[in-house]
């Protein structure tokens, strides 16, 4: 909800530990015991790399690329994955009450790390030694009680990970501000009204809520009035500056003879505002003013799209936080039913007759509106990311909306982005650092915004958004996860000490959604190790699951910015050394079949969603249910596609129960009608309780497609099977080993068998 503050702190630890791989038993028994001595109170020793990597994952919400680190540069070039890890913020947890304290750093200017179980404690002398930059602090009085059987929270080892509650400063309110856009149909904007409506139920009392329409003219609504409905209108052709609106708005102070109108305090501008107020006090009022929104009045000509001005509507949204709550958690949350076709930020022109640009216009330069639209969203997100404010864009049109322009306004500053057929469907209705001299910090890939804190941590070599160890995320969930990519500095010819531990701290400061402040601090450490006589061990400790998420994302994030060509062969070359088939053929990289408002909404959830989901997103699962047995995992493969199965595939945006030929003429022959048939009855219900269950818990809702063989919308799974039998194969027409697929897309076995010459030849 609230603008985060986010920073990561890598330096080494210097302890004596001793690491060796998972096969030998005996060995890593002792190793994984001294592992977690640091990071959790032990009572079984972990037998194997996987226990370890799932408790910090659950304790931490990280999960490394390496879980021992190569102790020089050319080692660590040499791996083809970089150091780098998965952090989810505000993983829940709940066994990790807040304390009610702030928490303690270190007195060095430059480093301010946080207290944690890593730092070196003389619990007589109440002094405690920083592990990042090794400077001895005195604990502050209220410690004075600390002895060694008598630990603050923050010393304890099951804490590496803690959370505290701030007192500084009156709490400020949760605040929404609707931005609406009338020239829908009468359907959905009738449904769009009621959803809308029902949403202010489920606000706090005390959150503030505003509401601006737009069409051709754009709308403020005053909320203060009662008995009469007042609003400020705006021309959708002309750009505004943020002091012009907030002058129109009364959000300036009267100017005196012969001086210019001031911007109001704060906290006068957000007392004195009349557009955003309490839901309990203008609940009735803003219920019967929804009640009563019309559609645009402006007639639509024949042949013509309607004047939609979401550009300059989004502009005022911004303009009006930003003269009432600067630097305070926000939400702009945009429903819209069409392209802007008029003003600043639009994308298409209002003739039918001119299609809205596709990846090849973009490809050809032939997208008019293009460049001037994106560069004017992206100052728009730049303007409210600056302030703490996310935007949340919830698009639902048969054609696309221009999110390829706008997606940088949910992307910069965390906020949501939800694509539907219409605001009349279920999809839209339930959605509703510091380092040490031995590494440095390349960049992160996430919905944040760099906050340029340069420093001597700083890498050269940028990977996402880099150039800085602090990040603003503008709005955060549960799930948000982050990905943050290191540099190894050090010298091949300078080793670290045997035993040398790097350690990270993230330092995360946020808005709870009950208005209070909050900082949760993480700690971990990894051992360093020589890849000269350690590889073994360093391979045993890789994590493909998460190697394959943050190289997937640096895929992603190439894409937004390169030719698709360049950054296939790019992931081509990668694949040679790291396995990720299906990444090749995900929409997040192929754009082919998808438009550029589907490919952006695509990326959009890649790059924040959690590690289990991205890997659903990367290769969907398939279940394969049948009458010999309870549902199994099957290969995301033609093969899986048989007569007698009913399939289902989650593929995180689409959930498709896919009915196989024999199965489906059974069920056309309403076999499941008739009493003797209560098995088949069962087998047809399976898949759809397994199905309900995901579409209860996911966010945003994926779509739901219940399909058969021969079935039109087959296609959403006979695309994401690997093609192991085609058309161009012939001999497996006819036979139980599958279903061909209509394709000239390279299978699985064609790339290996590829790969594998490339690998042997003398050029590769």
């Amino acid at each position: 909800m609230s603008s985060v503050v986010w920073e990561s702190d890598f330096v080494p630890v210097w302890k004596l530990y001793h690491y060796v791989t998972k096969q030998s038993i005996q060995s890593a028994n002792l190793c994984l015991e001294e592992l977690c001595r640091y990071s959790t109170t032990v009572h079984t020793v972990m037998a194997t790399f996987q226990e370890f990597i799932q408790q910090n994952e659950d304790r931490d919400g990280i999960r490394c690329s390496w879980n021992l680190w190569p102790s020089s540069r050319l080692e660590a070039t040499r791996l083809v994955v970089p150091v780098s890890c998965l952090y989810t913020p505000l993983k829940e947890r709940p066994d990790l009450p807040p304390v009610q304290y702030e928490p303690v750093l270190c007195s060095r200017a430059n480093c301010k790390a946080v207290l944690n179980p890593l730092c070196q404690v003389d619990f007589r002398a109440k002094i405690w030694a920083c592990n990042f930059c090794f400077q001895r602090n005195s604990f502050p009085p209220s410690y004075a009680g600390i002895s060694e059987v008598n630990q603050p929270a923050e010393l304890m080892p099951q804490f590496s990970t803690i959370e505290y509650i701030v007192q500084r400063g009156p709490p400020t309110p949760l605040i929404f501000l609707y931005v609406v856009d009338t020239c829908l149909e009468e359907e959905d904007l009738q449904a769009l009204k009621e959803s809308l409506q029902m949403s202010l139920s489920l606000l706090p009392p005390n959150a503030l809520v505003g509401l601006i329409t737009f069409g051709r003219m754009i709308q403020v609504h005053e909320l203060s009035c009662e008995g009469i409905a007042k609003s400020y209108v705006f021309r959708g052709t002309k750009d505004l500056t943020p002091k012009q609106i907030q002058e129109m708005l009364g959000l300036m102070k009267p100017a005196t003879s012969g001086q210019q109108g001031k911007p109001l305090a704060p906290h006068d501008a957000a007392a004195s505002c009349r557009f955003l107020q309490p839901v309990q006090a203008v609940d009735m009022n803003l219920t019967d003013l929804l009640g009563e929104l019309q559609r645009d009045p402006w007639p639509v000509p024949q042949g013509k799209r309607p004047l939609r001005s979401t550009g300059i509507a989004l502009s005022i949204a911004i303009g009006l936080l930003e003269g009432t709550f600067p630097n305070t958690g926000a939400r702009v949350m945009l429903f819209t039913g069409g392209p802007p076709t008029q003003g600043p930020g639009m994308v298409v022109g209002d003739e039918l007759k001119t299609p809205i640009r596709s990846w090849h216009d973009i490809q050809k330069d032939n997208a008019r509106h293009l460049k001037k639209a994106t560069k004017y969203y992206e100052a728009l997100a730049n303007r409210a990311a600056v302030n703490g404010h996310s935007v949340d864009i919830y698009a639902c049109a048969l054609d696309q909306t221009g999110l390829l322009e706008m997606k940088c306004l949910s992307n910069l500053t965390g906020g949501h982005i939800v694509m539907g057929d219409s605001f009349n469907t279920s999809l839209f209705k339930q959605t509703f650092q510091r380092t040490s001299r031995e590494l440095k910090v390349s960049g992160a890939i996430g919905p944040c915004v760099s906050l340029n804190t340069k420093g001597p941590c700083v890498s050269d070599n940028e990977m996402g958004v880099g150039g800085t160890c602090q990040w603003k995320i503008c709005s955060l969930t549960p799930a948000t996860t982050l990905a943050l990519y290191f540099e190894v500095v050090n010298q091949h010819n300078a080793p670290i000490p045997q035993g040398g531990r790097g350690a990270i701290q993230f330092v995360t400061q946020y808005q709870h959604s009950n208005t209070q402040r909050r900082i949760r601090v993480t700690t971990i450490a990894r051992n360093w190790a020589d890849a000269q006589s350690q590889i073994q061990h360093i391979e045993s400790s890789f994590d493909q699951e998460a190697s394959a998420v943050l190289m997937a994302r640096l895929g992603v994030f190439r894409a937004e910015s390169e030719e698709g060509p360049d950054v296939l062969r790019w992931l081509d070359r990668q694949l040679i050394r790291l396995f990720m088939f299906h990444l090749r053929r995900s929409p997040f990289l192929q754009v082919f079949n998808n438009s550029p408002d589907e490919s952006s909404y695509y990326r959009h959830h890649f790059v924040r969603q959690d590690l289990t989901q991205s890997l659903i997103m990367i290769q969907p699962i398939l279940y394969s249910y049948s009458f010999y047995g309870p549902p199994e995992p099957v290969l995301l493969d033609s093969s899986s596609i048989l007569p007698d199965r009913i399939l289902l595939m989650d593929t995180f945006f689409q959930l498709v129960i896919y009915h196989g030929e024999t199965i489906a003429q059974w069920r056309k022959a309403g076999y499941q009608e008739m009493a003797e048939y209560e098995n088949f009855k069962q087998l047809l219900q399976a898949p759809l309780d397994d199905a309900q269950e995901i579409l209860q818990t996911r966010f945003p809702m994926p779509r739901y497609i219940d399909t058969e063989h021969g079935g039109s919308q087959a296609r959403f799974l006979l695309s994401k099977v690997n093609p192991s039998q085609t058309h161009n194969n012939l001999y497996a027409w006819g036979q139980e080993s599958g279903a061909p697929i209509l394709t000239d897309d390279v299978s699985l076995q064609v790339f290996m068998d590829h790969l594998k010459k490339l690998a042997v030849s003398s050029s590769a």
